[in-house]
């Protein structure tokens, strides 16, 4: 299990939509570094070390998984989409967004690149107040003092002005489901995308176990023969799977993310057997169907059919190399056909045929905003 870690952070902004800027900044945050526990109230205060723009500035309560290192990387990446364009590391100057990280756990930290805490927080107004607000009681790791009594001991002169728009915590992934199914054709994704989930979040993970089934090679070289057992086998493991591992979980403690859902087993089921078998096994998928737990959000992966083939060969399953492209598409049609039929689940459906969320992080952020967003 991966550790979590508090890190508390400034932002302010003195160029353009202020406000909206930081809002941008806080959701980008949310995203890419961690959850938003705290946001302090905004502030007006004049530039600090040039003459420039008045700011608007506040601090908040993170919770992350990333190494502080790995956290510069990730704010200084979020400053550049948000527009800052760094000309020095020593001049003061306008700029849309600032982004600093004053303290993480109580490390003490120097390197060539950050020193926590920030060596300049205790002389700036701008920073203790809003910081006060959301952690009066933390021991600074330096002076051992709490940031109420580094805040009485400033000697900065600068005025500085609350003022009453307020910005807004997005909900984490982690508050805003229990349970989220990740599902898609063969070669989709859906994996990799569930293990990025519960890397970030640090969720439970719940895998198919399909590598297990001793029918699936068979299937693919002789499938009239072996559809049936294999569909079945199928049924009764992922019917035990998601009804043990979900039952060791608390849903309403824990946040869990699978690789597939059940009904998946009724879509392939549909393409591979005859109407007498399939007449049969949907008897037996009704009944275990009502006992399983539905999850919060059903996330299908869509790819056109020319990028699972290539998805399916870079993968090397002996196999699945055989698969057709027209067996492809009538997996496609069953869930195209059970996304528009079933009323009982809260479905989105992502285009990830031209995004590579395993290697490009812009695109797995953008995966994670449509799901905060759903």
């Amino acid at each position: 299990m991966k550790i979590q870690r508090i890190t508390y952070l400034s932002l302010g902004s003195n160029q353009g939509e202020k406000l909206e800027t930081l809002q941008k900044a806080i959701d980008l945050i949310a995203s890419e570094v961690g959850a938003i526990q705290k946001i302090a109230a905004v502030y007006k205060t004049p530039s600090w070390g040039f003459e420039g723009d008045k700011f608007l500035n506040t601090c908040i309560k993170v919770s992350t998984y990333q190494a502080p290192e790995k956290l510069l990387q990730t704010l200084l990446a979020i400053e550049k989409k948000l527009g800052r364009t760094r000309k020095g590391q020593n001049e003061y100057q306008n700029r849309p967004i600032d982004l600093d990280v004053l303290l993480f756990d109580d490390e003490i930290i120097f390197s060539k690149t950050l020193t926590v805490p920030h060596p300049k927080m205790l002389s700036r107004k701008f920073v203790l107040v809003p910081l006060n607000e959301i952690a009066s009681t933390f021991i600074h790791p330096i002076t051992k003092n709490k940031i109420a009594i580094c805040l009485q001991n400033c000697e900065d002169t600068l005025g500085i002005e609350m003022i009453p728009e307020k910005l807004i915590r997005p909900i984490p992934l982690s508050e805003k489901y229990n349970y989220i199914a990740i599902e898609g054709n063969i070669g989709a994704g859906k994996t990799s995308l569930a293990k990025l989930l519960s890397d970030q979040f640090n969720a439970k993970v719940v895998l198919e176990r399909f590598a297990d089934n001793p029918f699936l090679p068979k299937f693919y070289e002789d499938k009239e023969r072996y559809a049936f057992p294999l569909e079945m086998s199928f049924l009764a493991d992922r019917y035990q799977q998601l009804s043990d591992d979900l039952a060791q979980f608390d849903l309403f403690k824990n946040f869990i993310v699978s690789d597939y859902y059940i009904f998946k087993s009724l879509i392939f089921a549909q393409v591979t057997l005859s109407k007498d078998e399939y007449f049969l096994y949907r008897k037996m998928f009704d009944l275990m169907y009502k006992e399983i737990t539905k999850p919060d959000l059903y996330v299908y992966l869509y790819q056109n059919t020319d990028r699972l083939l290539e998805n399916i060969k870079k993968r090397g399953r002996n196999y699945e190399q055989n698969i057709e492209k027209t067996y492809l598409k009538k997996i496609q049609e069953g869930y195209s056909n059970f996304i528009k039929t079933e009323q009982n689940l809260n479905v989105l459906t992502i285009d990830v045929s031209e995004l590579d969320f395993v290697k490009n992080e812009n695109d797995y952020f953008a995966i994670i905003q449509q799901i905060n967003e759903a």
